[in-house]
């Protein structure tokens, strides 16, 4: 297992994940989906009286579940924070997921981070930096907000990217200030005092680095978004438009104990 020492831009560019591009195929069709599962045929019924499991949060293993730990069906999220493909996924699927399937608690949805590179790093321990229930919040801020801040990472001059290649614990603070991470959080209410106490903790980046070897291991993670749906990776699905027909079939009337 590489340690943090490895965990570089030079070593991701190696397995082809390079930062800039994203790692899974395009969308396509995707809005027409979002609003079919926004506005649920009867393969989605929600039950308003139990509309509430889409605030539960709580840490696993491996990353955060969202929503109803005794859900008929249990969907694993696999993202980078510095992947185009999955902020596209993050706008275009979790809100409809989030309303259709989540809330009633029919189904929970674990995010595990995938880290290909030091910003994802970075980025993937300022989102767990904090309570439990501000989860959510954090993942989104850093996904919705991608569009604004990773230019910043691209333009960055080659010996700035080169010092935070490593990921270790100056890299992770120094890129956090420069690309105005610490400031988005402090926004939220974050302290300064904990931002760099999240960033210093080297325990918490390998244990990152580690989780994302036993899900290559495991389940053969190669790309990102990918899915697991009850246990099982979905094959060829790396996004919205691809997932909504697996999960809308996984809810068929006939097939839903609700």
């Amino acid at each position: 297992m590489k340690t943090l020492k490895f965990l570089g831009l030079a070593a991701v560019s190696a397995f082809g994940l390079a930062l800039a591009a994203p790692s899974t195929a395009q969308q396509s069709d995707s809005q027409q989906a979002e609003n079919q599962l926004k506005d649920p045929p009867s393969a989605f019924l929600v039950d308003k009286r139990r509309a509430s499991w889409h605030a539960e949060v709580q840490r696993t293993e491996r990353g955060f579940m969202i929503g109803n730990p005794k859900a008929e069906a249990s969907l694993i999220e696999w993202i980078s924070y510095t992947c185009p493909a999955c902020a596209n996924f993050a706008r275009e699927g979790e809100g409809a997921m989030d309303l259709a399937l989540l809330a009633p608690g029919h189904m929970n949805v674990e995010v595990r981070p995938v880290i290909r590179n030091a910003i994802d790093l970075t980025v993937s321990m300022l989102v767990q930096c904090g309570g439990e229930e501000e989860f959510k919040e954090r993942h989104r801020m850093f996904m919705m907000g991608q569009r604004t801040w990773l230019p910043k990472v691209q333009s960055a001059p080659q010996t700035q990217l080169a010092s935070w290649s490593s990921g270790n614990k100056a890299a992770r603070l120094s890129m956090a200030s420069a690309l105005g991470f610490d400031d988005m959080l402090a926004n939220r209410g974050v302290s300064r005092m904990d931002i760099s106490t999240c960033l210093s903790n080297d325990e918490a980046a390998q244990a990152l680095v580690q989780n994302g070897s036993a899900d290559r291991t495991e389940f053969s993670v190669t790309s990102t978004p990918s899915f697991a749906l009850d246990g099982e990776r979905l094959a060829d699905v790396h996004g919205w438009n691809t997932l909504y027909p697996v999960i809308a079939e996984r809810f068929k009337p006939e097939n839903s104990s609700q």
